[in-house]
Order: C-alpha cells, then sequence, then structure tokens
C-alpha cells in the first residue's frame, strides 16, 4: 500500500434528483459506490468514505467521515476529505463516476508534486470531483465555506492547478467515460441500456 496519497470518495450528497442514495444503487448486481471503491483499490493507495450515514457506510469495510462543516456542499466534501486525509495529497473522487480509469487516477497523481490541485478539465469544464488535492488547498476552502461562496470554481482557480485539458486526457480515457456520472434515473438508465462497465 503506497502511503503518498489517501483516495477519498465523497458519499455525503443527498441525491436529490435521484430521489434515492445513489451510492447503493446496483449496478451489474454491486452498488454503485463499490463500482468506484473496486476501480479506485487498483491504485493501491489508502481508501476513506465521506458520508454522513456512518453506520450505514460501514458495510464497505473503509474508513468513514462525516462532514466537518454540515450543508455546504460538494465544497464541504472535499474540506472533509482533505481534513480526515492521512497524507498531504488527497484524490477526491464522486461515488457516482463507475467508470473512472485507474491509469488516470496514476496519471494524476504522477503530477501532483508541482501544484496545489490536479484537475481534469472535459470541454472547459473542471471536474472537481476527480481531482488531486494538497493540503494548502484548506485555508482557501474555509474562507470560502464562510462566505457562502460554495461553488468549487472559485476555489480552483485561486489554486496552483495544474489542468488536463481533453487531449491530454483522452491518450488515458479517449472515450471520456471517466467523467460519466449518474445524477438521475434517466442517467441510471440510460447507462444501463448502453451496456456499460465492460472494464
Amino acid at each position: 500500500m503506497n502511503e503518498t496519497v489517501t483516495v477519498a470518495i465523497l458519499a455525503g450528497g443527498q441525491s436529490r434528483r435521484m430521489g434515492t442514495d445513489k451510492s447503493f444503487i446496483l449496478l451489474d448486481g454491486k452498488p454503485l459506490l463499490q463500482h468506484v471503491i473496486d476501480r479506485a483499490s487498483q491504485i493501491k493507495y489508502p481508501l476513506i468514505l465521506i458520508a454522513n450515514d456512518v453506520e450505514r457506510y460501514q458495510q464497505f469495510d473503509l474508513p468513514v467521515y462525516p462532514d466537518v462543516i454540515f450543508g455546504v456542499g460538494s465544497l464541504g466534501g472535499l474540506y472533509t476529505a482533505l481534513t480526515y486525509s492521512r497524507t498531504d495529497y488527497t484524490l477526491c473522487l464522486a461515488c457516482d463516476m463507475p467508470e473512472i480509469k485507474p491509469a488516470l487516477l496514476q496519471y494524476l497523481i504522477a503530477l501532483k508534486d508541482a501544484y496545489d490541485a490536479v484537475v481534469p478539465r472535459v470541454d472547459g469544464i473542471a471536474q472537481s470531483l476527480h481531482a488531486l488535492y494538497h493540503r494548502r488547498c484548506l485555508p482557501v476552502m474555509y474562507e470560502h465555506i464562510q462566505q457562502k461562496q460554495l461553488k468549487i470554481s472559485g476555489v480552483i482557480d485561486l489554486l496552483n492547478t495544474r489542468f488536463i485539458d481533453d487531449a491530454e486526457l483522452s491518450r488515458f480515457d479517449p472515450d471520456g467515460t471517466s467523467f460519466t456520472n449518474l445524477n438521475t434515473q434517466g442517467d441510471l438508465e440510460q447507462f444501463k441500456r448502453a451496456g456499460r462497465l465492460s472494464a
């Protein structure tokens, strides 16, 4: 187990658009979150979960931490992940991206040392919940939370951020499926019809 980076999977969202806790939606016979765990485990770094219902998430046999500051959305999830991480760098992943690519995760980590954050950007949109952050980011995140400025993009813009854009991403994820996230029942049904999760 490589102890230089912690992988934090953020499962604390309220899943309003899905109508049920999406971490536990079954895909190919196992919870959506388990797909993310299985792929993230391939890169051999310590894994933690960020989720407020600590008891329910203990079934995944990983450390589970509730939000440090409640009610501040995904930025609060990132802040919590970095707070509880045992390492300087934390790779933060959303729980609803079942097709993350271990090779791409390793690439993000390989770039880490010169930056506060390493963030993929697809069609110009930062994928902030599939990104690597240094604990130096904590004060900036905290200030934004206190000011109720909860857009993660506002934080990223203030950091020494290494963006990875489409051409660079395509070396590791030519079809772009790493960033497919399942937010609604429609997303889920479309995903199932496409017969994905082959890798």
